[in-house]
C-alpha cells in the first residue's frame, strides 16, 4: 500500500499520535518497574528472595518502622494541608486589596526544592535557631527547646510535619484555587447575603463544586507523600525511617541495590494502589 494511502488510514493515524505516549511510557515506566523486579528478585540468573528476607528480618532493616511513619505523615500531613488550602480558597474567593499579594506568598514554597525546604526548617528549629531565639527572648521559654536528636524523636516528627505541610499546601492551594476559579461568583455572593458560615460554604458549595480538582490535588499529593524524603533527611536522618530514605539508605551505605529496589517497588504499589481507591471512591460519588 502506498505511504500517502497509508496515512489516509484513521488507525494509523490514531497510533502514529499515540506513539510519543506510549514511547514515554515504556522508557520511563515500564522500562524502569521490570527492571527493578529484575534487580530484587533475580540474583545470578536465578529467582532469590534474598533481598525479602533483608528487608523483613535483617537487624539492619527499618522497613516496618519507615512503613509506619510514611504511612503516618501522609495521614496527618494530606488533611491538614487540604483543610489549609480550601480555606484559603474560601477566604480569597474575595477580591480586596493585597490579594494577590496573599496568592504570591501562599504558593512561594513551590519554588523552593525539597532540600531547601528541609534546610531552612532546620535552620530555623536548632538551638541557635530563629524560633528558640524568638522564644527565648519573649520569655516564654528558659532553655532552649531541642528538637533534633533520636531522644526527641516526637519533636523531631513535629518539625518533619511542619515542614511538609509548610512545603506542599502550596501545590494543593494551587490545584484547588485553579477549579475554584470555574465557580460563578454570585453563588458565594448570595451566600454572603444569606448568612451562610463558613463550614456551610466549605462543604455545600465548595466542595462539591471542585471536586475534580479535589480529586487531582488529593492524588498527586498521596503520591507525593509516599515519596517523602530530601524534607524527612535533612531534619531527622534515619531517626524519623521512611520508604524512600531507606531506600537511599540502602544503596549509598549498605550497598544493596536489590534491598533498595524493593523499597522502590512497595513504593510504586503504594502509589498505584491508593490512586485506584482516589479514582474509584471520586467516580462513584461524581456519578451520584
Amino acid at each position: 500500500m502506498p505511504l500517502s494511502s497509508l496515512l489516509q488510514d484513521n488507525r494509523v493515524k490514531a497510533w502514529l499520535l499515540l506513539s510519543p505516549t506510549i514511547l514515554y511510557l515504556a522508557v520511563f515506566i515500564a522500562y524502569p518497574i521490570i527492571d527493578s523486579f529484575r534487580i530484587a528478585f533475580v540474583k545470578n540468573g536465578s529467582i532469590s528472595f534474598e533481598a525479602v528476607d533483608f528487608l523483613l528480618y535483617s537487624p539492619l532493616s527499618e522497613f516496618w518502622s519507615a512503613l509506619k511513619y510514611t504511612f503516618l505523615l501522609a495521614i496527618l500531613v494530606i488533611p491538614t494541608e487540604t483543610l489549609l488550602a480550601l480555606t484559603a480558597v474560601i477566604l480569597l474567593f474575595k477580591r480586596f486589596r493585597g490579594r494577590d499579594a496573599v496568592i504570591y506568598v501562599l504558593v512561594m514554597p513551590l519554588a523552593l526544592s525539597d532540600l531547601a525546604a528541609g534546610l531552612i526548617w532546620y535552620s530555623m528549629l536548632t538551638g541557635k535557631g530563629f524560633l528558640n531565639k524568638l522564644l527565648l527572648n519573649m520569655g516564654l521559654i528558659s532553655d532552649p527547646i531541642i528538637f533534633f536528636g533520636y531522644e526527641n524523636r516526637w519533636l523531631t516528627f513535629l518539625a518533619v510535619y511542619l515542614a511538609e505541610v509548610w512545603r506542599s499546601t502550596a501545590i494543593v492551594f494551587v490545584i484547588l484555587f485553579a477549579g475554584a476559579q470555574l465557580i460563578n461568583k454570585e453563588v458565594f455572593e448570595a451566600a454572603e447575603v444569606f448568612g451562610a458560615s463558613f463550614y456551610v460554604k466549605l462543604r455545600h458549595i465548595l466542595i462539591p463544586m471542585i471536586k475534580p480538582s479535589l480529586q487531582a490535588a488529593l492524588l498527586i499529593r498521596t503520591l507525593f507523600a509516599f515519596q517523602v524524603f530530601a524534607v524527612v533527611w535533612i531534619l531527622a536522618g534515619r531517626d524519623i525511617p521512611v520508604l524512600a530514605g531507606e531506600a537511599y539508605y540502602s544503596i549509598v551505605e549498605l550497598h544493596k541495590y536489590d534491598v533498595a529496589a524493593l523499597y522502590a517497588i512497595v513504593i510504586a504499589l503504594l502509589s498505584a494502589s491508593i490512586g485506584v481507591v482516589y479514582i474509584r471512591v471520586f467516580r462513584e460519588t461524581l456519578l451520584r
